[in-house]
């Protein structure tokens, strides 16, 4: 008998004696391509196949018990009172048990159970924009909260990150030819993008960015229990898989809501977590990554296309799953012109609301001045940061850094190829003029989205903001009175390419419908 097949009789026997438990209920399994998951009453026990397919190794006991207390240790870091320990398998083969004493033969890793239906896999238009967000926080916190090293990890290097991406087309190859025209041009692809980004990706492990990380950060490994969202299931079988770029960590989950056809959700996630992590140079990495995890996605399903417990119906559903995915792969092949948006207005004139209506229509970054000058000032967004109108953070050689660095962001973006809204005052033309030579420096799209509000509502607005506290911007009534007065209006060659924002289009289609049209009518011109 095989190691597999003793596995599976191991599994098959344990789910009879969790079966004649009075807690346990009707007991389930549910099989991936690495580990069998018994479901019995409030438990999960997850156990590891006895597999060598080089990325892992389980295939002796040791092993397995070392990755479960991996898994264990490694996943408690994002799902609190999920992940309850190793439980020991004793007895034999024909009659195992979950109990203390007796010779172990196996482990498995101890879960409280999930409700079914939900995981967002299997649900995915649950996630909602207020979901999306709080997701974001979730994972720019956990970044955040695992932090960089004092010394280098011995993960990480160039090579390091191309080697599994070598791998993965390898893997796929060698479990079948079906494919390998389409997987010939991604790797061409990966390899020449390799060479054009090796300096990049040692410059973002030097800068602290590899860290242990979740790993296999997607849709089904997150779950919906009411409005909380619980991430699980990270990988604990190979260090390098998980001692990563936090950007391939994201670019793995924006991947999948891609792949599920939820741009905007996609969109929401991926600024949110930029806005929150201010990871903007990160980008252009993203579509590398973004490759690279549709690629893992696709050695899954062929290593599952090639096990011999499937029905045809299975393999079918599985081949239109694998193809999806090498389609989605090439997608982040392809060459992208961006534009470049800025908006001018007073504050209170609606910019940041009106440029979230864009974010969830077009493909967007949007960067915040009033983010980005606390976070130059070591602030957090919405940190006070005790300064006078005009003082502090806002005197005239502060605001000059913001709009510098501001741009710095802005180039950087569009050299990856990543339209960009920068969502600031741009109450002087030497603001103004920073963007719209970058623009017609690289002759790209650009728009100027001029913000018309009556006095009486931009004072009830940052009145009402100020008091509620739960935006970044400081500005208030006296602020307002300083823009108005050191204003500089908009030239007669700025209104070229200007588009006017009235308070009665925020939010409306046809606002968009006209940037579009422009951006569209500049770039054939």
């Amino acid at each position: 008998m095989s190691p597999i097949q003793e596995h599976h009789r191991l599994v098959s026997n344990l789910m009879e004696w969790l079966s004649a438990q009075s807690a346990s209920g009707q007991v389930e399994l549910i099989e991936t391509h690495i580990s069998s998951v018994i479901l019995a009453g409030s438990y999960a026990y997850k156990l590891k196949k006895p597999l060598d397919l080089g990325f892992l190794d389980f295939s002796t006991p040791e092993r397995r018990r070392f990755c479960c207390e991996e898994e264990v240790r490694l996943n408690s870091r994002l799902s609190e009172n999920i992940y309850l320990g190793v439980a020991d398998i004793t007895g034999t083969l024909d009659q195992p048990r979950i109990a203390a004493g007796g010779p172990v033969i196996d482990h498995a890793v101890k879960m409280r159970r999930f409700k079914e239906g939900t995981l967002l896999s299997e649900h995915p238009q649950r996630l909602s924009a207020a979901l999306a967000d709080q997701l974001a926080r979730q994972i720019a916190s956990f970044h955040a909260s695992i932090g960089s090293k004092a010394t280098l990890p011995p993960y990480g290097t160039p090579d390091q990150v191309l080697l599994p991406m070598q791998q993965n087309f390898d893997q796929i190859r060698s479990l079948t030819a079906e494919y390998d025209e389409q997987i010939s041009i991604l790797q061409d692809w990966t390899r020449e993008e390799f060479r054009r980004l090796e300096q990049r990706l040692g410059e973002r492990r030097k800068q602290g960015y590899i860290r242990e990380c979740h790993g296999d950060l997607h849709l089904g490994n997150i779950v919906l229990e009411g409005d909380r969202l619980i991430l699980f299931d990270g990988i604990e079988f190979n260090p390098g898989l998980r001692w990563i770029d936090t950007i391939s960590e994201l670019a793995f989950l924006l991947m999948d809501i891609e792949e599920k056809g939820l741009f905007p959700i996609a969109r929401q996630v991926l600024n949110s977590y930029l806005e929150i992590s201010g990871d903007y140079r990160g980008l252009d990495l993203l579509r590398f990554y973004q490759l690279y995890r549709a690629m893992v996605r696709a050695k899954v399903l062929a290593i599952r296309l090639h096990q011999s417990d499937l029905t045809e119906d299975e393999k079918m559903v599985l081949q239109k799953e694998l193809t999806t995915y090498l389609d989605k792969a090439q997608q982040y092949t392809r060459s992208v012109r961006p534009s470049l948006l800025i908006t001018h207005g007073f504050s209170g004139s609606g910019k940041t609301t009106v440029s979230n209506e864009l974010l969830k229509r077009m493909s967007l970054i949007r960067v915040r001045s009033d983010v980005e000058r606390k976070r130059l000032a070591g602030l957090g967004a919405l940190a006070g940061s005790g300064s006078p109108p005009m003082g502090g953070i806002y005197t005239a050689g502060f605001s000059e850094k913001t709009y510098d660095y501001l741009r710095s962001l802005a180039e950087s973006l569009l050299r990856a190829e990543y339209s960009v809204i920068v969502d600031a005052a741009f109450l002087k033309r030497s603001q103004r003029r920073l963007f719209t030579e970058l623009a017609f420096r690289q002759c790209l799209p650009f728009l100027i989205l001029d913000f018309q509000v009556p006095m009486q509502a931009l004072r009830k607005r940052v009145t009402d903001r100020k008091r509620l506290g739960s935006d970044s911007s400081e500005a208030d009534e006296e602020v307002l009175k300083l823009q108005i007065e050191s204003h500089e209006h908009l030239t007669e060659e700025e209104r070229q390419y200007t588009v006017p924002v009235h308070q009665e289009s925020e939010g409306q289609r046809s606002l968009i419908i006209q940037i579009q049209n422009q951006l569209r009518g500049q770039s054939v011109s």
